[in-house]
Formats: C-alpha cells, structure tokens, sequence
C-alpha cells in the first residue's frame, strides 16, 4: 500500500513538472488582458497627460509621497519629465500589442507588467474596478507559459519542429536533427536580452520602491539567459530538463492561482451582497440604473428600470451566480452554465452602465474556466475566418491537438 501511495505521488509530481496544464486557458487570458489593456491605453491617448502625466490633478509630488508610503512599483517616479512619461506610455501600448500577438511572451508578459504597474501605481484614483483585476493578472502572467498556443512563438516552435522532422527524413541522426531543429541562430533574442539586461541595471539604481517586483525582473532575466544557454548547449542536456520542469511548476502554479483569484472575486463579491440590504430586497440594479454617470442609453436604462420582476430577477440572479460560481467547479456542466451567465452579465453591465473595459477585464478572468474543446473549436474558427478575410486558399482542417488533460474540478 505504501509502495502504491508512492507511486501515485511520483506520478503526480511528475506529471505536474513534465506539463504545463491550460495551454488555451493561458493564451486566452493573455489575449483577453492584453487587449483589453491596449484598448484602454489607446481609448485614453489624448486624455493620457491628464490621467497619469505629470500635470495631472494628482501631481508627481504627491504620487511619489503615496509611494514611498506604501512600496509600490512605479518607473514613473524615475523622473517627473514629460518626456519620460511619454516613452513609458508608447512602451506600455506596445508591449501589450506584442503581448496580444505572442511575440517573445516571456518577456513581453513582463513589460506589460511594468507598464501596467507603472501607470496604474502612478494615479491609483484612476479605474473602474477593473483595473484591480487587470493590475493582479499581470503579475500573475509573467510566470505562466502563456504562449503555447496562438501566438507567434508557438509559430516558429512548430517552424522548429518542420525542420528538426525534415533532418531526420534527410538521414540525419536523431541527436543532430534536434540540434538541427532547435539551435536554430537566433539573434533577436540575445540582443533583446542584452539590452533589457542593461536597462534593468540602470533602473536597480534609479528605483527606490516595490523591490519585489524588481528582484523578480532579475529573476526573470538570469533564467532566460539560462534558458537560452541550455537550449543552445545541451538542448536535450539535464539543464535543459531541470529548467522546464522549474518553469512548468511555476506555469502551473500561477495558473491555479489565477483561477483562485476569480473564484475569491465571485465569492467576495457575492456574500458583500448578500448584507447589503438593497440586494435582500432586489431592488439594487434599479439604483445605478438612474444615475446620469452610468447611462450611456438612458431610454434602455429607464426601459429595464420600469420592470419591477426583471429587476427582481436580475438583482436575485447576480447574487445567486457569484456565490453560487466557485463551488460548481466539481461540476462541468454547471459550471459552463454559470460561466456564460457570468460572462453575459458582464457583457450587459458594458452596454447599461457603461463600463467596457471593467468587463472586459473579467470576462478575460473568467475565460480561465472556459472548456478546452471550446477553446480548439473557437481557435479553429478563427483561423477559418482568417484565411477567408485574406483570400487565402481553404485551410486544411485542423487535426485537433493533444493537449494536456485539464483536472477535471478546475479547467473541465
């Protein structure tokens, strides 16, 4: 019995270093927050100075007072020109869009933790609740391998894998065809590496605030410099095998955390509720219904305000979802349903009270949950209509790939 129980955790401990679970879940919430914050930044280009510039109401005095104050990271409060604020915001816009498109992930996935960091930390007045969200699942990314799937590193890794087969189908032997396929010489990742280890340098002595986030910057880029000489090395080397079961402990790691992360906001947020004595009686969406400041369409606002039962209804029903939510996980079908009444009421708050980007900030959350069948149909449709957009020849159907099975009480 002892010797099963053993094995068993072998099994399991193996298993969870060998695989980085929710390849779709990952790249779908990379998509989700990437645009969703590239949408802001670039909804708020002209309102930019105002909101997190040096001359806006909240000055650069009293945001570096805030800071020192309670140690958050911020590149902003390197310098109060106008100039630098000017080169962090086009950094943040880009890195999201590489981001979105999966281009050298890890490292975007940091920038676009800095970028959120700093903007966000620098006017912390700033948001509508979504930038909380926004703000955490940053962090949370950069430790993910969110770019499996969907994005251009997943593209040339297949490129990789081509020309690894098309070695060996030459005759090649198996050792020197992978050094073949996965030595391929890279410049723009050693350049890339260089310079940001050269602007991490400079911003050590410059930064005097959020240590933590700067250590694990370093922390990141000494791995990716190993990552790199293993790869390069000793592809099939032990270092190499050591550093991806380490990055695979931290991908998965970080994706449960992401996926506790949304179930504590549901949970808090449905039992707040249940005190509140506006939701007991059901009439608590009637109140933002008529404020001024959340009706972007009055006349659909006063339409659904004058209906006692749908009010009723909608006010009973949110309550009941997010309390509801976290403990359908270890129930597949319920879950989806409650996912997608999650993720249409989200989509109703955008339209009726005007907020799009808090929405869009946690339907990408919620996207974490979606089912893996769902997610290599969606993407197949999407590359489908692609191909159609562009006059391309028809696509070849798309074998459908072996992923990682998903634990069952989680991802399902």
């Amino acid at each position: 019995m002892s010797d099963a129980s053993e094995r068993r955790n072998g099994g399991a401990v193996q298993r969870i270093t060998a695989t980085a679970f929710g390849p779709y879940q990952t790249a779908i919430v990379r998509i989700g927050f990437a645009a969703t914050w590239l949408l802001f930044l670039l909804r708020e280009l002209p309102n930019r100075h105002e909101m997190y510039g040096p001359q806006g109401p909240w000055s650069w005095e009293m945001g570096r007072r805030l800071i020192s104050g309670n140690d958050a990271f911020t590149a902003l409060m390197w310098s109060d020109s106008t100039l630098w604020f000017e080169v962090v915001y086009a950094a943040a816009v880009l890195s999201s869009a590489l981001l979105l498109v999966g281009w050298r992930t890890r490292t975007m996935s940091a920038l676009f933790m800095i970028g959120v960091l700093s903007l966000q930390n620098r006017s912390i007045f700033m948001g509508d609740g979504g930038d909380n969200v926004i703000h955490l699942m940053a962090i949370y990314l950069v430790v993910t391998r969110c770019g499996q799937v969907w994005s251009l590193d997943a593209r040339r890794a297949a490129r990789a894998t081509e020309r690894e087969h098309e070695a060996r189908e030459s005759g090649v032997p198996e050792s020197e065809a992978r050094v073949a396929g996965r030595t391929q010489r890279d410049r723009v990742g050693p350049l890339l590496w260089t310079v940001l280890g050269a602007a991490l340098v400079i911003a050590t002595f410059l930064n005097d605030t959020g240590w933590f986030i700067l250590l694990l910057l370093w922390v990141l880029w000494v791995g990716q410099g190993l990552w790199w000489m293993a790869n390069r090395r000793a592809p099939q080397g032990e270092p190499r095998i050591l550093l991806d079961a380490l990055a695979n402990l931290a991908h998965n790691a970080g994706l449960l955390v992401i996926m506790a992360e949304v179930c504590l906001i549901y949970a808090t947020a449905g039992w707040y509720k249940i005190q509140g004595s506006r939701w007991q009686d059901g009439t608590a969406l009637y109140y933002p219904l008529k404020l001024d400041y959340f009706t972007p369409w009055p006349a659909l606002s006063d339409l659904l305000a004058s209906g006692g039962l749908m009010v009723l209804v909608l006010t009973y029903g949110t309550v009941v979802v997010q309390v509801a939510f976290p403990f359908t996980l270890f129930n597949r079908r319920v879950k989806n349903v409650l996912l997608v009444a999650m993720m249409l009421e989200h989509a109703g708050i955008a339209v009726l009270l005007g907020l799009p980007f808090f929405s869009l900030a946690m339907i990408a959350a919620d996207a974490v949950f979606l089912p893996t069948a769902f997610l290599v149909w969606l993407g197949a449709r999407v590359v489908r209509g692609r191909d159609r957009v562009f006059s391309r020849a028809p696509a070849v159907p798309e074998q459908r790939q072996e992923s990682p099975e998903q634990p069952r009480t989680l991802v399902g």
